[in-house]
């Protein structure tokens, strides 16, 4: 037996400590960050305060991991009572918890700030049509994928355009001498 951390070990943990989760709450996604000094961060409290609000413990576990690699963290918790509990228990932790706002994109308002006509914007950016006009008329929301790439073409819409009409050389294609 390993006195590792594994996911596994993680989940045995959880179990063996009785994470008491929150009843109730809705989803939010939160970016965790170092407060200061990283020999500060405690990493289990940090884990347990992720699980506590109905994230997967291998994810918050990830989540955290990470944290500590890259200074910052993106995590998805499904049950967030109040923000200001989590963060203060993660500020206790060593950790800085920033809530990222889900903010509502406005596709008639991108696309008529380029300019574009529904079906010139769905061709332009590689959209279904049927999904322009239904998110623009509010049957249907775009999804976290549609939403980034929305947020993209909001922010650069140039940059989007290049990325996507810019055709790769193929493999072992060599451009003539002149």
């Amino acid at each position: 037996m390993t006195n590792s951390l594994s996911p596994a070990g993680f989940e045995r943990l959880e179990r063996t400590r009785l994470v008491t989760r929150v009843e109730s709450g809705s989803p939010a996604a939160i970016l965790i960050e170092w407060a200061g000094d990283i020999r500060q961060i405690q990493k289990i409290p940090t884990t347990f305060a992720l699980v506590k609000r109905w994230a997967p413990t291998p994810r918050a576990k990830r989540a955290t991991d990470t944290m500590l690699e890259h200074k910052r963290a993106f995590i998805l918790v499904p049950k967030l009572e109040s923000f200001d509990a989590l963060a203060t228990e993660l500020a206790a932790c060593g950790v800085k918890a920033s809530r990222i706002p889900d903010t509502e994109i406005h596709v008639k308002a991108i696309r008529e700030r380029l300019d574009l006509t529904q079906e010139q914007f769905a061709l332009h950016f590689g959209l279904d049509l049927d999904a322009v006009r239904n998110w623009e008329h509010g049957r249907r929301k775009p999804d976290t994928a549609a939403r980034s790439y929305l947020r993209a073409i909001h922010n650069d819409p140039a940059a989007v355009e290049a990325a996507l009409w810019l055709q790769p050389e193929p493999p072992g294609f060599t451009k003539p001498s002149a």
